[in-house]
């Protein structure tokens, strides 16, 4: 039974895709780099950019340019393209009256990380708030959950995601991953990488760990 629950940020605790993909477009745009098929930018919700960008056909040589344009538009006006999910205060406030620890482990960077969850009122909630860095040095989930687990006590957590990143860094801890289907990810995707389940809504999420 887990002790302690890590959440992902975009994709499971807020919406944060049209932000995202809007800014993506953006860089791209600064670029002069073409997309015919726009839900490839999906892709840029929930992992590092610099892992993305080259799958928009963005050079090598030009990943930090893009991200650069990526951010001018973001912190500006991305970042409150964003919304709470529906049922996500509820279930958060019923997780934590239970006793359970809750942290946050996200690769978005961590200035903006709390710029969401003041917006939303939602810094309470969570024991640890963890991001990546603007220099790169934490960027992937795997280094976001390095950092948590070293500074702070979580015993036996679960990490709720969205994406095979919160699967596949969580299960680099030998930590299991709970899935849910609201976000960018695909069910059956997070299923294959080890996901323990796939829950459909907040309820199932709430009683996955009250039950």
């Amino acid at each position: 039974m887990a002790k302690a629950i890590i959440f992902d940020l975009d994709g499971t605790l807020t919406d944060s895709g049209p932000g995202i993909m809007r800014s993506a477009k953006y860089a791209l745009d600064k670029l002069g780099i073409e997309l015919k098929d726009s839900s490839k930018l999906l892709s840029c919700v929930g992992p590092p950019l610099g892992m993305t960008f080259p799958q928009l056909n963005v050079p090598k040589d030009k990943v930090e340019e893009a991200i650069r344009y990526f951010r001018e538009r973001y912190i500006r006006i991305g970042v409150d393209e964003n919304e709470p999910y529906p049922g996500i205060h509820e279930t958060l406030a019923a997780l934590k009256k239970a006793g359970y620890p809750l942290y946050v482990a996200t690769s978005k960077p961590e200035q903006m990380t709390m710029h969401v969850l003041k917006r939303f009122k939602m810094t309470d909630y969570f024991n640890g708030i963890c991001g990546a860095t603007m220099s790169h040095e934490r960027e992937t989930k795997h280094d976001v959950l390095a950092f948590l687990l070293e500074h702070y006590q979580v015993e036996d957590p679960v990490m709720v995601g969205d994406t095979i990143y919160d699967v596949d860094g969580a299960a680099s801890f030998s930590i299991p991953c709970l899935g849910v289907s609201w976000g960018y990810g695909k069910k059956r995707d997070m299923l294959d990488h080890g996901a323990v389940a796939v829950v459909d809504t907040m309820e199932e999420l709430k009683n996955y760990f009250l039950k």
